[in-house]
């Protein structure tokens, strides 16, 4: 352990995200607020990682190949995919440049790691003295600089310098925009949303008229199968009684006409056994029917409990948007009010700058 050597060669600030692990689209954060995020170089293994520390708890611990690609996704955020840890994670900055900076640290260790590998293929010895090598990214020239605290992810603390170039008014505008945006995309869900309610209403109204006339129907067709039943049932009496007759009579005294009664009779009990199948088909069909048009009515209340939410959402949105537009104007009122204020004390100045003109003149002339 004496001989192991890592050193951090660059420390910025961010919050971490890793990807969702089952459905692989949506975002999960895995610190509450920004953290330390720093490239760490391993002289004894030759080889760069990137560790992130919350509390107790390591949230990134990423060695850097040659396979890996950094991609910016927009002003603030960017990601990379890590095989060995089989997880995507997410960096949010606070601002842009810091974003940029990272970028080029993470393509410069890139480089230097295409370096050392050509190096070791052509022979050359790799150093192994322990020290890390130098810092790739030099620092920039001291710049003007304004804390910032990120209010859209809710940490109150001061996360970064931001250059005085990224100005609130530059940050308002672009909550504002991101607000408006998903307000649009909230409207075009709630559209679709009641699009499909009507739908559904509509097919529930006919799957309802339907299973009104098929409720009416079942009633005739019960009655009509226990006016069957209640046939069948003295067909059947008559058939026993019929039967009685033809085995108590003597062969010659029974009639010539009874066995064709008997086979009528038969026949029409097979008849309205087979009718009472279908009967009892089709009001297992009619029972399928009601349980469909019950489940339909269940989505539609889902539905148009979604669509409830989404106008609250929206009307929350709308209300922020409404918030930042007035955040926005009060602020542009307060920079013209300075702005005249300069200029009354421009003007001030240049008649003190005059006078004190004159003032030089008058005492030249008197020397």
């Amino acid at each position: 352990m004496g001989t192991y050597m890592e050193q951090p060669i660059f420390t910025t600030r961010a919050h971490v995200f890793q990807i969702d692990p089952v459905t692989k689209k949506n975002w999960l954060p895995s610190s509450k607020q920004a953290v330390t995020i720093s490239f760490f170089y391993d002289s004894t293994r030759s080889s760069y990682r990137i560790i992130s520390v919350d509390g107790s708890k390591a949230i990134i611990n990423s060695t850097i190949t040659l396979q890996m690609q950094f991609t910016k996704t927009s002003q603030k955020f960017g990601q990379w995919a890590d095989n060995r840890a089989n997880t995507v994670y997410g960096l949010g900055f606070a601002a842009e440049a810091e974003l940029n900076k990272f970028i080029e640290q993470f393509e410069s260790i890139k480089e230097n790691m295409k370096a050392t590998a050509s190096d070791k293929k052509e022979g050359d010895p790799v150093t192994t003295n322990g020290t890390a090598p130098k810092t790739i990214i030099s620092s920039p020239e001291p710049i003007p600089v304004i804390k910032h605290a990120r209010e859209s992810s809710g940490d109150k603390t001061t996360v970064g310098a931001v250059p005085l170039s990224t100005s609130n008014d530059a940050h308002v505008r672009y909550e504002n925009d991101r607000l408006k945006i998903a307000l649009a995309q909230s409207s075009n869900n709630a559209k679709k949303w009641e699009l499909e309610l009507q739908t559904l209403k509509n097919n529930n109204a006919r799957l309802t008229t339907a299973l009104q006339e098929s409720t009416s129907n079942v009633e005739e067709w019960k009655k009509q199968l226990s006016a069957y039943k209640e046939e069948n049932s003295k067909i059947k009496a008559k058939l026993q009684d019929a039967t009685f007759e033809a085995q108590g009579a003597a062969p010659s005294s029974v009639p010539g006409g009874q066995d064709g009664r008997v086979k009528e009779l038969e026949e029409k009990i097979q008849s309205l056994t087979l009718a009472n199948k279908d009967r009892t088909k089709e009001v297992d069909e009619l029972t399928k029917r009601l349980n469909q048009v019950t489940e339909t009515e269940e989505e539609g209340k889902k539905l148009r409990q979604d669509l409830q939410e989404s106008q609250e959402k929206q009307a929350a949105l709308q209300k922020r948007v409404e918030e930042l537009e007035e955040g926005l104007s009060k602020e542009q009122k307060g920079r013209k009010k300075d702005s005249h204020q300069a200029q009354e004390l421009h003007l001030q100045l240049g008649n003190l700058v005059q006078q004190l003109a004159g003032l030089h003149q008058d005492m030249a002339q008197i020397l």
